[in-house]
């Protein structure tokens, strides 16, 4: 099972596709780093987000309590506190990884996301880190019309450096308080996402074959199509928000809350009356997210599905290297 813990909704950006900065939640009200403890013992995976969870001054305790519930963390954030960041990765090393959100090269992402100097701040954080040695790093970018034409030299970039390319589409959800993102050139954006994929059937990292099928499912949500594979978010996954709500998601249009850590341990909430309700809602919800947290373990669980488009699409790759390549869609038709 996987976790999402937001720990803020306070965050110091401005972003173009999200209205989370216009609702930050208060500081007295965001959950301490002892409610940590309340959760599972055998997850899988802990994203630790925000907001910017670096406005947490105890993201140092938050972190030291997280990492005894997981077997793998990643953290992420804007990369604008170079220092605050860097001093807990001096803590942690390798025990933890992170992911910058950029939205572009300098100019579109310091624009997109509201924040002067963000571009700097943020490959100085990671360039820092990379110097560090540590391994778990990369770049994260949420594509739109906007900067669609940003998405190739950034995946670019990111492989000279050695690092990883997260992507994502914009979303409207309770979460980023928004109901307008949308694409004026759906196609556009779409067959952006299919010629990462297409890099990244490229390269020799196995990791990156099935990151490529997760590309071709964000070419399918671009496009407005179903999800390529059933939403099991509340099942094998979820979330966490700074008051406490343990919540399948941040897809949904309103939070569906399963019950308060605060008020109960997890054990109870999670195989409570309400959390099944919760599951039965998710079953019945039409948006079609795809997003790393929901699209993972989807992936993980059906193996076999993902593995053979690899093996298909691969092979294609190999065969004309040099040229570009019409990958198989994934999902259903429609």
């Amino acid at each position: 099972m996987e976790a999402c813990l937001i720990i803020t909704y306070r965050c110091n950006a401005k972003c173009y596709m999200c209205n989370t900065w216009k609702y930050p939640s208060k500081k007295n009200e965001e959950y301490s780093p002892e409610l940590v403890d309340k959760l599972p013992t055998d997850l899988d995976f802990i994203n630790i987000t925000g907001g910017e969870p670096f406005l947490r001054e105890d993201i140092e305790k938050i972190v030291n309590k997280a990492l005894t519930k997981t077997k793998r963390l990643v953290i992420s954030s804007n990369g604008y506190f170079t220092e605050r960041i860097t001093s807990l990765f001096e803590k942690f090393g390798n025990k933890i990884g992170i992911r910058v959100s950029i939205e572009g090269l300098s100019a579109a992402n310091d624009e997109l996301r509201g924040i002067k100097n963000g571009f700097d701040n943020g490959l100085r954080t990671l360039t820092t880190l990379h110097g560090m040695g540590i391994k778990d790093i990369g770049f994260g970018m949420t594509v739109s019309d906007r900067n669609v034409d940003d998405m190739i030299e950034l995946y670019r970039l990111a492989n000279a450096m050695g690092m990883e390319f997260a992507t994502a589409t914009t979303h409207n959800s309770f979460y980023f308080h928004t109901i307008d993102n949308q694409y004026k050139d759906q196609n556009n954006v779409a067959k952006s996402f299919e010629n990462i994929a297409s890099e990244l059937l490229k390269t020799n990292k196995p990791k990156n074959w099935f990151r490529a099928y997760f590309n071709m499912g964000l070419a399918r949500k671009a496009r407005g199509q179903n999800r390529a594979l059933p939403c099991e978010v509340g099942t094998d996954m979820f979330f966490v928000d700074p008051g406490g709500n343990v919540l399948p998601c941040n897809g949904s249009d309103y939070p569906m809350i399963m019950g308060n850590l605060h008020e109960q341990d997890f054990d109870t909430i999670w195989k409570s009356v309400q959390a099944e309700k919760v599951r039965q809602m998710v079953k019945s919800c039409n948006k079609h997210c795809w997003m790393i947290g929901s699209a993972a373990p989807a992936m993980k669980k059906r193996i076999f599905v993902p593995l053979k488009w690899v093996a298909i699409n691969k092979l294609k790759v190999m065969k004309n290297k040099d040229e570009n390549v019409c990958l198989d869609p994934i999902g259903p038709k429609q």
